[in-house]
């Protein structure tokens, strides 16, 4: 070959390199490497499946990849007896949860209620009780991963509204019964502490149950409890009398939430209304005692009244289960109307939640 000197010849052409692509095309503000679905950061490697949209597909509760060292603390959304509840993000696929923290050093009583619960919590996958997706034991402390509801609890929310018109009231019901049939019927599960706050909402308009650190595990339909657990103020008669309880003793929990919920405040009264209960042995004497609360018929529909006095019997015989009260007519008489829980949760209190109530034509 004669070429001059930098002369090339006429068939040799030079291939240079293309350019590299950017570093920042793999990274992300968080400080992770990604490519694909590998996610790199100081905490190791992930693979992590990908949507269309290069999105991590958010964690299944049969997820073994979790572990406590995958989340940042957030902030603390809860306190209580039953321990710490913070809200937390997973550094993968910058998911929230709630991780719920109990310390161990309590009395073995509390340890086997602790158990059972985290047994009730790993066996109980339902689209309306919240999800447990892990549970850790690190330092002293069981560490509950949860799912996040994000508008708190229903309690929270009656704060904000005072009292709840009876459309919304039916749709929130529906789902809570459909959650205590689940409970009931195919988990034998009592909840024993069904309360607004334990009741949990979020921007999807879901209401789910939570919390059964108090719940107990029946062995059959027909299994009776005997113990006194849970919150005295929506305790049924029968529990309060100490007698032998089943599923029904939800139900009667569930009608006085309801009615808490319509009126805006606790259906019981205490005698003397300046001066509030004496103690707390005083309102337990007045559940068994007097003849139950109902809602003021000029104020509610005879469907709802029904439905809450086929909750609120005194004999759990005579008390419709789960199953039974999902057909009743106040559940399902506003079915042809368009019940938007996700906006009533988010613009609760606002003039557009109004709106909205009365342009469906369902107001109370």
């Amino acid at each position: 070959m004669n070429l001059k000197k930098g002369v090339l010849g006429p068939n040799l052409k030079l291939s240079l390199p293309p350019n590299e692509a950017s570093l920042s095309k793999f990274l992300t503000e968080s400080g992770t490497f990604k490519d694909g679905d590998l996610l790199v950061n100081r905490d190791g490697v992930r693979i992590v499946s990908q949507s269309d949209h290069e999105t991590p597909q958010l964690i299944q509760p049969s997820d073994n990849q979790i572990s406590l060292a995958d989340f940042d603390a957030i902030k603390v959304i809860g306190k209580g007896n039953g321990g710490i509840v913070r809200l937390v993000q997973h550094k993968w696929t910058e998911q929230f949860f709630a991780l719920k923290a109990i310390q161990m050093n309590i009395e073995e009583s509390a340890r086997r209620q602790i158990a059972k619960e985290l047994k009730i919590n790993q066996s109980s996958q339902c689209p309306y009780v919240v999800v447990c997706y892990q549970s850790f034991y690190h330092n002293g402390a069981i560490s509950i991963i949860l799912e996040y509801m994000d508008g708190g609890s229903l309690a929270d929310f009656l704060q904000k509204v005072k009292n709840i018109p009876e459309a919304y009231l039916a749709a929130i019901c529906k789902q809570v019964l459909n959650g205590l049939s689940y409970l009931h019927h195919e988990k034998h599960i009592i909840h024993r502490d069904l309360k607004p706050s334990n009741l949990l909402i979020n921007h999807r308009g879901e209401v789910k149950i939570t919390d059964f650190g108090v719940s107990a595990v029946l062995a059959s339909t027909s299994g009776l409890a005997n113990t006194l657990i849970g919150t005295y103020n929506y305790m049924s008669p029968e529990r309060i009398s100490g007698g032998a309880y089943g599923y029904k003793s939800d139900i009667w929990s569930l009608g006085l939430v309801l009615l808490e919920c319509a009126t805006g405040k606790f259906p019981y009264s205490p005698p003397q209304q300046s001066e509030g209960w004496v103690n707390m042995f005083e309102l337990m004497e007045t559940i068994v005692d007097q003849p139950p609360p109902c809602p003021p018929e000029d104020q509610f529909s005879p469907e709802f009244c029904s439905f809450i006095s086929a909750c609120l019997k005194k004999e759990p015989n005579d008390r419709q289960s789960a199953n039974e009260l999902l057909v009743h007519p106040f559940i399902n008489m506003y079915n042809n109307v368009d019940i938007d829980l996700a906006s009533y949760f988010t613009h609760a209190g606002s003039p557009l939640a109004t709106f909205c109530l009365v342009k469906s034509g369902a107001s109370n």
